[in-house]
Formats: structure tokens, C-alpha cells, sequence
């Protein structure tokens, strides 16, 4: 869901959420598998991204089994 398209410049002054991938699944697992695959595919060039830390997240044993709370990111970043 994004007005961004291929050739689009960002401008200097940009919204930091450019744009968002949403996956669907037939249940949790499938969604997560989805989303790295969706991740690992999206390229956003000349800035700086939150891909890499939402595919460590979907990657994170505590997130895969549902064991997470509020305090997870900052625990993977601490």
C-alpha cells in the first residue's frame, strides 16, 4: 500500500513510512514464511530500511513459538 513506484525519488523530507507490505496466510506460520519471502524479495534504494529488523524478528525463536511480549525488541537490541 504505497504511492511510491519504481523510478519514484523520495523527497528530502519524507514520511519515514513510505509505504507497507501486508501477507496473508492460511494460518500464523504460513503468514511469517510469507512475509520473510515478501522481505527478502522488496528493494527500497537510497535509504535506510526497518527490513532488516523485522526479518530478525520474524527469525527470533521466542516470536516463531508465540512466546513475546512487549519488551521482545528491546531484548533482541539490548
Amino acid at each position: 500500500d504505497t504511492h511510491v513506484e519504481s523510478g519514484y525519488r523520495i523527497p528530502v523530507f519524507y514520511d519515514s513510512m513510505i509505504c507497507k507490505l501486508i501477507v496473508a496466510g492460511a494460518d500464523r506460520e504460513a503468514a511469517r514464511k510469507g512475509m520473510l519471502a515478501a522481505l527478502g524479495d522488496f528493494r527500497v534504494d537510497g535509504i535506510k530500511t526497518t527490513i532488516p529488523i523485522h526479518q530478525k524478528i520474524l527469525n527470533e525463536p521466542d516470536f516463531i513459538s508465540g512466546n513475546y511480549d512487549t519488551g521482545l525488541i528491546g531484548r533482541m537490541l539490548g
